[in-house]
């Protein structure tokens, strides 16, 4: 199993305090985001089962995806999900010069606006974004939502109950937990999800999109 961390530690968040890492209540609330969709079948799979549980999550999409799928991605707004910006190529922000970096970002900020949607939520792929692009898209009005609780759907050295162990040995109020509605996150997603939804209404959290 790869190195990296299943929950956010707190010397992360103090380090980062402008990113959104968790979102507290106390109402038992918690926040189920998925990246790197929308994906033909999976994501309508993700959508059905939330819907069974009567979930809500945020999906933090990618643009050329929403050009490519854009009848799935009109499924998730119909639906009442959040939407957020994952940048048009699924870009490393460590390895792109800032400039390339924002556009990107704004190709896929493009295509939700272009399809009557709008975000101010971005997460960078990877997790990875410089400082300076942070302060640039911050003061572009943008949240920066980072997670909680990694799943690590994506990781396939990993069985599906440990990835389901991930998210519910961890899980508490006000986390933002990590999927990936991707065909690499699938064979972990497609075990995991419809038994977190189970444990979440089972022990009366609600699943709420970010806003």
């Amino acid at each position: 199993m790869g190195f990296y961390w299943v929950k956010t530690n707190r010397l992360i968040k103090k380090v980062f305090p402008n990113y959104v890492w968790d979102i507290p209540n106390d109402s038992k609330k918690v926040f189920l985001t998925f990246d790197d969709g929308p994906t033909p079948e999976i994501t309508q799979w993700v959508l059905s089962q939330l819907k069974q549980h009567q979930a809500k999550a945020t999906f933090f999409c990618i643009g050329n995806n929403i050009e490519n799928h854009p009848e799935i991605f009109q499924k998730l707004l119909a639906d009442g999900h959040a939407i957020g910006n994952h940048t048009f190529n699924h870009l490393n922000g460590w390895q792109q010069q800032n400039g390339k970096y924002l556009e990107n970002i704004k190709a896929c900020a493009d295509a939700i606006n272009n399809r009557t949607a709008e975000t101010r939520l971005f997460r960078p792929p990877y997790g990875k974004v410089k400082r300076s692009q942070a302060k640039m898209l911050t003061a572009l009005g943008y949240k920066i939502v980072m997670w909680d609780i990694l799943s690590a759907d994506f990781d396939h050295r990993i069985t599906p109950q440990q990835c389901l162990d991930n998210v519910i040995k961890n899980v508490q109020s006000g986390s933002v937990v990590i999927f990936h509605d991707s065909v690499k996150g699938f064979k972990n997603l497609e075990y995991v999800l419809p038994k977190t939804l189970e444990f979440l209404k089972e022990n009366g959290y609600e699943c709420v999109a970010i806003d």
